[in-house]
Parts: C-alpha cells; sequence; structure tokens
C-alpha cells in the first residue's frame, strides 16, 4: 500500500464500480422475467448477479487491467499484490423473494488485506463505504450527502443489541451453546442477516454482529468500513482477515470479552 493518496483513488474506482452494479441490479429487482438457476452448492443465483459482476469486471478490465480479481461468480483465487473482491449481490435470496436487504460488495485487497470497502444496497436507498486512512462513510442513494459514521460506544454485553443472522449456520458448525450463551448476556439479540448487520454495526446501531459459513467476498467489503467506523472484524476466533469462514464484527469494546466468551465454550481442541 503506498499511502493515503493511491487509496483514494481506489476508493473513488470503488464507488463508481458501485454506481454501475446498482444500474445493473435496480433493473432486475422484482423483474417479472428474473431467472434463477442452482449452483452446484445448492445456492441461488440470478441473471442479476452474473449482470452485476459482468459490469464491474468490465470497469476494471479498462481501468485496472493488472489488478487481480476474485468474484462469486465468475471465481478466482487469493492472489498476492492488489485483488478486488466482489459480491455481486449479497443477499441473493432476499432479491430473488423480492425482500430489499441486499447489496454489492466490493472490496480492494492488498496482499490479502481489504484497505477500500463500498456495500451499496439501493434497495435500501442506502450505501456504505470505507478505506484504510479515510474513515467510513454512508449516505443515502442516489444523491445524498456523506456522512461520517462511528461505532457505539457500548461497554458491556449486558448492554449490547446483537445480530447472529442465521440460527442454523452456528448450530451446524457446533456453535449453538455459545451463540446461546451470548444471546443470554446480550439486551437484544435478533437475526438480522447479510451485509447490512454489519453496516449497522459501523453506524453504531448495532453493537456486535457474527455468523459462521461466509466466503471471502461476504466479508472482505465490510472489514474496512467496520474498522474505519472505530470497530473490529475478525473471525468468530480471533483471526484477522476475512479468509476464515466466520466473522465477528464489533464496537470494538466488545471484542474482547465476545471472543473470551466463544472460547470458553468451546471443547479444548476446538479451540
Amino acid at each position: 500500500m503506498n499511502g493515503v493518496p493511491d487509496l483514494a483513488d481506489d476508493l473513488a474506482l470503488a464507488l463508481r464500480l458501485a454506481d454501475a452494479a446498482d444500474a445493473q441490479s435496480r433493473d432486475r429487482f422484482r423483474a417479472a422475467d428474473l431467472r434463477i438457476d442452482t449452483k452446484p452448492d445448492r445456492t441461488p443465483v440470478t441473471d442479476a448477479d452474473r449482470a452485476v459482476e459482468r459490469a464491474i469486471r468490465d470497469v476494471l478490465a479498462a481501468e485496472r487491467p493488472d489488478d487481480a480479481i476474485l468474484g462469486e461468480e465468475f471465481g478466482g483465487g487469493r492472489e498476492p499484490g492488489r485483488q478486488w473482491i466482489v459480491d455481486p449481490i449479497d443477499g441473493t435470496t432476499n432479491f430473488l423473494r423480492g425482500q430489499p436487504i441486499w447489496a454489492s460488495l466490493i472490496a480492494l485487497a492488498v496482499d490479502g488485506v481489504p484497505v477500500v470497502g463500498v456495500a451499496s444496497a439501493p434497495a435500501l436507498g442506502r450505501r456504505w463505504w470505507g478505506a484504510t486512512g479515510l474513515g467510513a462513510w454512508a449516505a443515502s442513494l442516489p444523491h445524498g450527502e456523506p456522512e461520517r459514521i462511528r461505532v457505539s460506544g457500548v461497554e458491556r454485553l449486558e448492554d449490547a443489541f446483537v445480530s447472529y443472522n442465521a440460527i442454523r449456520g452456528w448450530d451446524d458448525a457446533g456453535w449453538l451453546e455459545p451463540l446461546l450463551a451470548l444471546t443470554r448476556r446480550s439486551w437484544r439479540a435478533r437475526a438480522l442477516g447479510d451485509f447490512w448487520a454489519y453496516m449497522l454495526v459501523a453506524e453504531g446501531q448495532l453493537d456486535l454482529a457474527g455468523e459462521h459459513d461466509l466466503k471471502v467476498y461476504d466479508m472482505a467489503a465490510l472489514e474496512p468500513i467496520v474498522q474505519e467506523a472505530g470497530g473490529r472484524f475478525t473471525a468468530l476466533t480471533g483471526e484477522p482477515g476475512p479468509w476464515e469462514g466466520t466473522a465477528l464484527a464489533t464496537n470494538g469494546l466488545l471484542h474482547p470479552e465476545a471472543i473470551e466468551l466463544f472460547a470458553s465454550h468451546l471443547a479444548p481442541d476446538a479451540r
């Protein structure tokens, strides 16, 4: 990473990529002829997912031809150096059911570390973005004034509002008991899914969000936004970065207590 000026240029490009993504996804949301297929892993994919990723890749091919790309629909692996990581529609199930909680997630990672992130949710009329050293921001779509966002100041789990997404993922991973312990300790717990819970952490409306069974493209764009808002983003076991398959985002103050709680409920050989 060569400093803030380079990231400012990359962030500006990421916001233009989000504009290109929104132009594709808006037209297909709640479309009567939306095409839905099932991928080999049994997850759904729509023609909108593919169109959004193609649009992003086309812009990157023209403006950053030397950068690697990893996308949910058209592949790619972890690469050294500069790499764009794209989830064209995070929340595809919501998208195909006509629910508005979905977003295009666009990240730039340098040597595997996300340094730029944008989450654009046109059906919610909201976009979030952040880059290392440049802060975290949000704005109403299409032309709202950007506002700096900041995590909450809640200091105890007993006072925290938490989100855990799908309970089945925790159960399948053998983490149901730690999840129940978390919800019993917390002030309020809700299953707010996908990208949205993490953006609410960044805005200070939630204090903690976590989930299992994730891919890097589900998380990469979220990490710099949460961290630049003053929070922390790790795996549930505390490892840094978006490559471990799980996510824990907090306001930072709650992170050590949450990690300790999860560790104390795991079998010794799973810690």
